[in-house]
């Protein structure tokens, strides 16, 4: 990679590092830049900032229009399949088309004996294995293992366009009145029995100041290898 502007280099350079310092206040889902952040906000409050000129569609990033706009209203597809009549705006999509020919499968699974023509679904799968359910929905805590998932599950529960009321208590935007109710009840209203920080021995009668608090152990490796020095934060 080379550029004229530092400022570009920069923002390149983030790609290669595994820091992520810009953390959602409402997920605590963690990005490297200020931008994806934004980007990932816009999931939140349903705010698609991105139409596009052609039709009626609108969208949370600039990436997501593009393809839009590539997939939709491209008339020339560059990259054809030498064995079929399959063709496609990107080279990487056609990467993966041919191994539906060839049968490859070079993403495979270290605990079972699965396998994939892409990374994606590689790293979706190894969520079967932990349980893990990483997207929570910002207006009901409704959790789920997918990000795909999760908006449609905030389109068909609490999707309005138009983002109408903000909560009084944080910066979260709620489509529906009814939805910013819950929304108060279930991170903003007291707690007779406190719940306790699971990191340490803090405790909270208001969800979200738990929330808040445990972001303070983001960066904290509590889980340490009795036999070496290593330690990791899961």
């Amino acid at each position: 990679f080379t550029s004229h502007k530092i400022s570009s280099l920069n923002r390149h350079v983030k790609t290669h590092s595994d820091e992520k310092h810009h953390v959602c206040h409402l997920c605590l889902k963690a990005f490297r830049t200020a931008t994806l952040l934004y980007n990932h906000l816009n999931v939140h409050t349903g705010t698609r900032p991105h139409k596009c000129s052609d039709c009626d569609m609108a969208f949370v990033t600039s990436g997501e229009l593009s393809r839009h706009r590539r997939y939709k209203h491209a008339l020339e597809k560059p990259f054809k399949c030498t064995m079929c009549k399959y063709s496609s705006v990107e080279a990487s999509k056609m990467k993966r088309h041919i191994r539906s020919h060839t049968g490859e499968r070079p993403y495979g699974c270290d605990l079972c004996s699965y396998a994939s023509k892409d990374a994606y679904k590689l790293k979706r799968h190894m969520i079967t294995h932990s349980g893990e359910k990483p997207y929570e929905c910002s207006v009901c805590q409704a959790k789920f293992t997918q990000s795909g998932t999760m908006k449609m599950h905030m389109l068909q529960k609490h999707g309005e366009n138009a983002t109408k009321y903000q909560c009084p208590r944080c910066s979260t935007f709620i489509g529906r009145k009814s939805d910013l109710g819950v929304h108060m009840r279930n991170l903003h209203s007291y707690m007779a029995v406190a719940i306790k920080c699971s990191y340490c021995e803090a405790v909270f009668h208001e969800r979200y100041a738990l929330i808040q608090h445990k972001k303070t152990h983001r960066n904290e490796k509590r889980f340490k290898c009795d036999q070496c020095s290593y330690a990791c934060k899961q």
